[in-house]
């Protein structure tokens, strides 16, 4: 036989031998693998250039009024909590489930929900991934709640809520593969539950608000400082590296274990830490420093009524009294969704609008800007000028406030002017004057423009609320104006 025809057929041989491999192996109740099917090409995850976020931002911000006041007695500070909200709340999904992703994640920014099938009267719980969704193969079962959840900026634009997920950096299954087969029937084992989240729904994730946090190391020495500070490194760089130069600061402690709170106060990279058990009642109004290194008391309630009468016995009170609601969470199923729609109802936008719902992170960067930075104000006849400055800390990628100028209506504003530096951009009353919400992340416009892409692919409902939302995000400019006409 010909030497060179062999080695064609070896390559041959070899070529088809990866063809249509499942790196996830799907579990089939009746024995066997799913063969799995490869369709991705229509798909690339996208992640916002956090690696290169502003830092440190100083802005410029130039309020002409009608001229029919005295401006010298008004104030310029930056409250307690964003958006003038007055109470707060902050959850944490543990254990980097794939339920963050298709169903808390889903359900807050208006996509199917995943849920459950019965195969030969046996109940599977159904996951989806980003690229799942992105090429429209969505598991049997899901279901949509028609709307977003969230809250509202106090000018009118929606916010949704934000909450933090846990990542497992160390273990390889981050690393599965997506199988895509849309429209086929025979089984749905592509759609079981992977042993958690994977990178490209962690990215769609944080385009969207969701915080990151350390938990679980790949040690077995869990009571040995020094092994987990290692491991806390090595996570450290995985995260950077896969999330293309973002970085984690934030540790929700795995299973009540207070050798990882030891470990991490000898990482000054953590910055923010929540705990499964213990720590400090978290009082926003109250809060008079920045919270480095503060140990976070967070419980694990079910979303029952216990939860809601809480947080119903919370609001009798007046508002500087009121604790933070921290929640730590590990599956999330309809039960969560159902909350998290009363929590909109109620509390969100389609109710009163008290809360506020960041991640873990964007708290504790607000604050740090609170109790850090620097506002400064002159006056110009009838024109007030205002500096501000947003010292950054190691990882911070929020650098967005609430700007309060007390004594000062909005009807007495002819214009509000910002330096370039300054990418979002809403004002509006508030109970003692005039509150402007300022965003100055780098790539806000670049961000939007992607959704409006997405929309004009796509041309579906959700991502068009998707892209208008990270439109009307942006300060008034031409640019603007062009995006909102191109999803007309």
């Amino acid at each position: 036989m010909n030497f060179k025809f062999l080695i064609l057929l070896f390559l041959f041989l070899l070529t088809a031998s990866c063809i249509d491999k499942d790196l996830f192996k799907g579990e089939d109740p009746k024995g066997g693998e799913y063969p799995g099917k490869t369709e991705l090409s229509a798909y690339e995850a996208y992640l916002y250039p956090f690696g290169n976020e502003v830092q440190s931002p100083t802005f410029e911000i130039t309020v002409e009024t009608d001229g029919t006041m005295d401006l010298s007695p008004i104030t310029a500070e930056i409250p307690s909590l964003k958006y003038n909200k007055t109470w707060l709340f902050l959850l944490t999904q543990d254990d980097c489930k794939h339920a963050a992703y298709s169903r808390m994640w889903a359900a807050i920014n208006g996509k199917p929900v995943s849920d459950t099938m019965v195969i030969d009267d046996t109940t599977y719980g159904l996951f989806y991934d980003a690229a799942h969704l992105f090429l429209g193969d969505i598991p049997p079962g899901s279901y949509s709640l028609g709307k977003t959840l969230g809250s509202t900026d106090g000018a009118g634009n929606e916010v949704r809520f934000h909450f933090s997920t846990t990542l497992a950096p160390e273990w390889e299954w981050m690393h599965a593969r997506t199988d895509v087969d849309k429209g086929f029937t025979d089984n749905y084992y592509r759609f079981f539950m992977k042993s958690g989240l994977i990178w490209d729904n962690v990215k769609e994730m944080i385009n969207y608000g969701t915080g990151i946090a350390f938990h679980d190391v790949l040690t077995e020495a869990v009571n040995n400082a020094d092994s987990i500070l290692a491991h806390y490194r090595l996570s450290q760089d995985s995260i950077l590296k896969n999330l293309n130069g973002r970085g984690c600061k934030f540790l929700a402690e795995p299973n009540g274990n207070k050798t990882y709170i030891t470990a991490a106060k000898n990482y000054d990279l953590i910055q923010t830490i929540t705990l499964q058990n213990g720590g400090v009642k978290l009082y926003p109004f109250q809060v008079k420093e920045d919270l480095t290194g503060m140990l976070v008391e967070r419980y694990f309630y079910s979303p029952d009524e216990n939860l809601k009468q809480k947080i119903q016995t919370l609001l009798t009170l007046p508002k500087e009294d009121r604790l933070a609601i921290a929640v730590g969470v590990h599956g999330t199923g309809r039960e969560w969704v159902d909350f998290l729609t009363w929590l909109n109802d109620n509390y969100g936008k389609d109710g009163d609008d008290s809360v506020w719902f960041p991640n873990q992170e964007e708290y504790y960067e607000y604050n740090y800007y609170r109790i850090h930075g620097t506002v400064k104000t002159t006056i110009d006849k009838h024109v007030l000028n205002i500096s501000v400055t947003l010292p950054s800390g190691k990882y911070f990628y929020y650098p967005s406030i609430t700007l309060n100028l007390k004594g000062l209506a909005k009807e007495k504003i002819r214009t509000v002017k910002t330096n370039d530096i300054v990418t979002g951009l809403s004002y509006d009353n508030y109970v003692e004057g005039t509150m402007i919400n300022v965003d100055c992340r780098k790539f806000l416009a670049e961000h939007a423009e992607h959704y409006v892409e997405v929309f004009e692919a796509k041309k579906t409902d959700s991502y068009l609320s998707d892209a208008l939302y990270f439109v009307c995000q942006l300060k008034d400019s031409k640019k603007k104006e062009s995006l909102l006409e191109r999803l007309k």
